[in-house]
């Protein structure tokens, strides 16, 4: 995957409707809005070395000790000081799956395995994986559900594999960044695993959750205390902002608020998947909030002459030209996706056939 190309790209292509980036669809929480605002008396401050307010703000949140919680500028930052700390020889990923874990493999000189997720098993993750684990290998990286898929990882085979990781000594680093967005989400969690398991290491982000990209807050969650403060050793020391912390304190208390945005999701998506298969779009199993699906190449360029954004995933690993992933919004949003989606279709087939027409 090219290095630093992601969706929630307004900044190249301005004035799009973003359809790209996958956060809540209701927007950032009033209340952490202000929190910001609020902070902004304290711009001239350090922020606090050890974050402690809100490391025990998210143990609370979790259910966990502080000391087992670890914070980051972002999910994406902790990938990198995970693979900083244990300095891994090999890893195995699946593929196509978020960029960063190969990216901080191979800033550390890792040499990377990979597991082929197939078109034709719709992306899902087969027996075989368990196969392709052995005892060379220091970490594995899993997505659950995937991105871009959405695909969701069987939870008991998810238990097989933790199981023997723990048997062969590999560290299992499972980002858990989208659960909050899947019906019975908490079935799916390894959480409960972590007392059991200290070769776990489950990644979580405030991004998605709260609509937060911007203010880059994450989390990850282990019992190897030992793991944590090798990942704090590689860290610099004030990574987590006045702004960051205040934000993050605070929309940890909007329960109702990513009640309601879940809610809105389980509504929409079914209608959305709907809506691209009549547009011919071949549509597969996401169970997160975006959907994920295979269209015509060039479709990206197409939404974007309609002033619509979506995620072209051609440039994941093991994907090609012809894949995409859309966010799940509001329906006024959604029916303006479909409404774009089908000028852009319409003008690539009047495209096609006026081409036809000038090879005559």
């Amino acid at each position: 995957m090219t290095k630093h190309k992601h969706g929630g790209d307004i900044y190249s292509y301005k004035d799009c409707l973003d359809f790209s980036a996958n956060c809540n669809p209701l927007g950032t929480p009033e209340s952490v809005r202000q929190a910001v605002y609020d902070s902004v008396d304290r711009l001239k401050d350090y922020p606090q070395v050890g974050y402690a307010p809100l490391r025990n703000a998210i143990a609370e949140y979790e259910d966990v000790l502080p000391e087992h919680v670890i914070c980051g500028n972002g999910a994406a930052e902790l990938v990198f000081s995970l693979c900083q700390a244990v300095r891994p020889r090999k890893a195995l990923i699946p593929v196509p799956t978020f960029a960063e874990y190969e990216q901080a493999l191979e800033s550390v000189g890792c040499q990377v395995e990979h597991v082929l997720l197939r078109e034709e098993d719709g992306f899902q993750m087969q027996e075989n994986f368990i196969d392709w684990l052995h005892k060379d290998l220091d970490m594995v990286f899993l997505c659950n559900p995937n991105n871009p898929t959405g695909v969701l990882i069987d939870r008991e085979f998810l238990f097989r594999i933790l199981r023997v990781c723990r048997e062969m000594g590999i560290l299992l680093v499972v980002d858990e960044c989208f659960l909050d967005f899947v019906e019975q989400g908490m079935r799916y969690t390894l959480k409960a695993q972590l007392s059991r398991y200290h070769n776990l290491f489950i990644l979580k982000a405030f991004t998605k959750r709260y609509a937060m990209a911007g203010v880059r807050l994450g989390y990850g969650i282990t019992e190897n205390t030992e793991l944590i403060e090798k990942m704090t050793q590689v860290t610099q020391p004030w990574n987590i902002s006045v702004v960051a912390q205040a934000a993050g304190v605070v929309a940890l208390k909007e329960t109702a608020y990513v009640e309601k945005g879940r809610n809105l999701i389980f509504g929409e998506s079914p209608w959305l998947k709907d809506e691209l298969g009549k547009l011919g779009m071949e549509v597969y199993s996401s169970r997160a909030n975006y959907i994920f699906f295979k269209g015509p190449s060039g479709l990206f360029e197409a939404a974007v002459k309609q002033k619509i954004l979506i995620r072209d995933c051609g440039n994941y690993p093991g994907l090609k030209a012809g894949f995409y992933r859309i966010a799940v919004r509001t329906h006024e949003e959604n029916e303006q996706l479909i409404r774009g989606l089908k000028s852009a279709l319409e003008e690539m087939a009047e495209n096609h056939a006026r081409e036809l027409q000038e090879q005559l």
